[in-house]
């Protein structure tokens, strides 16, 4: 396995770029940049590629309804020359509280929008001739009645770095991931816990992959969560309780949070119940006491080095092929020491 990492929304983007560049020196593999509605990921990609080498830097994730796929597939073009081939392009729908509230987009067919979006990308950066696609969420060129009907066929001015960039896809429900199986080189699912995937995503993947196109390769999966060694890992693990209790409580109005409906196909409905009204009520402090240790657990890295090496064990034996970590150093370690042990155990 590769070992890969998310950064942060809420850090110095210059201060990370440089840890980044120390963590590409202790083995990193693929570094994630989020976006939300936070800094633009690409500005920061291009940042991040200017001072690094060899890394690999993702878009951790774009959402698809900000941008047009013409303007998407530019984008990871530009990062792609900038960084000589080291791009990845990370699209997720997001969610109608985002999409709608903060951009203003109506919320509408997720699954068919992805579906265009990855195709219409791909033709972009192939320049096989004039752009063209008739599909339900984008026409190209746009015709009348619903444009001036003046609108010029064209082909990326540019020509790429690569003719194809790996696009990953960040999905938990069974629809998207069946789709993402199908037509992305990668997937992005949070808070994956390889012992009970195939009980919650098998059956959708093998649906998916059974159509997927040969040249796509296998499916690259990114997955894992908060990494700490030692004797006082357990305590590091308390950390991801605030996540944990702000994706199942907040991400999502009721009904629409796809982290609420991914830990209830674990088996925790209760505990997401309990969660979900004690954030509601303003009781961030109980819900993340809710948060249930098993769930904690299974969704981090934290123990003993032979407590993690099995963990890593697992999460390739699930088919996991970058590892995601977030390192805490424990006294006498330091982030590049962690990173630098975690891709040993990972050979």
């Amino acid at each position: 396995m590769q070992v890969s990492m998310q950064l942060q929304y809420d850090v110095d983007a210059v201060e990370s770029a440089r840890r980044v560049s120390a963590l590409e020196a202790a083995g990193l593999d693929l570094v994630w940049v989020p976006e939300a509605y936070g800094y633009d990921a690409p500005s920061f990609m291009g940042y991040i590629a200017a001072r690094t080498e060899r890394v690999q830097i993702g878009s951790g994730i774009m959402p698809l309804f900000t941008r047009t796929p013409t303007l998407l597939a530019m984008t990871a073009a530009g990062v792609d020359a900038l960084s000589q081939g080291r791009c990845h392009v990370g699209l997720g729908a997001s969610g109608p509280g985002v999409i709608e509230g903060w951009h203003g987009v109506p919320f509408t067919d997720p699954l068919g929008r992805t579906r265009e979006t990855v195709e219409i990308m791909r033709k972009v950066w192939r320049r096989e001739g004039p752009l063209r696609h008739d599909g339900r969420a984008h026409r190209l060129p746009l015709p009348a009645p619903e444009g001036s009907g003046m609108g010029t066929a064209m082909r990326l001015l540019t020509p790429p770095v690569r003719d194809s960039v790996p696009v990953w896809v960040a999905a938990l429900g069974p629809r998207n991931v069946r789709l993402t199986a199908e037509i992305a080189e990668g997937w992005l699912p949070m808070f994956f816990v390889p012992e009970w995937a195939d009980g919650v995503w098998g059956e959708d993947l093998r649906a998916g992959l059974a159509k997927r196109d040969r040249s796509l390769g296998p499916l690259r999966i990114s997955a894992g969560g908060l990494l700490a060694i030692g004797p006082r890992a357990h305590r590091v693990r308390e950390r991801a309780r605030r996540q944990l209790a702000l994706f199942i409580g907040a991400m999502g109005a009721p009904g629409h949070n796809f982290y609420d409906a991914l830990i209830r196909r674990y088996g925790f409905g209760r505990e997401a119940d309990a969660i979900q009204q004690l954030y509601t009520a303003g009781d961030r402090a109980a819900a993340e006491a809710a948060v249930p240790d098993r769930l904690l657990e299974a969704t981090t890295l934290c123990g003993s080095e032979e407590y993690v090496k099995d963990r890593l064990a697992a999460y390739r034996a699930a088919g996991v092929t970058h590892v995601q970590v977030s390192p805490v150093p424990d006294d006498g370690q330091t982030e590049a020491g962690l990173v630098s042990r975690i891709k040993e155990l990972c050979n």
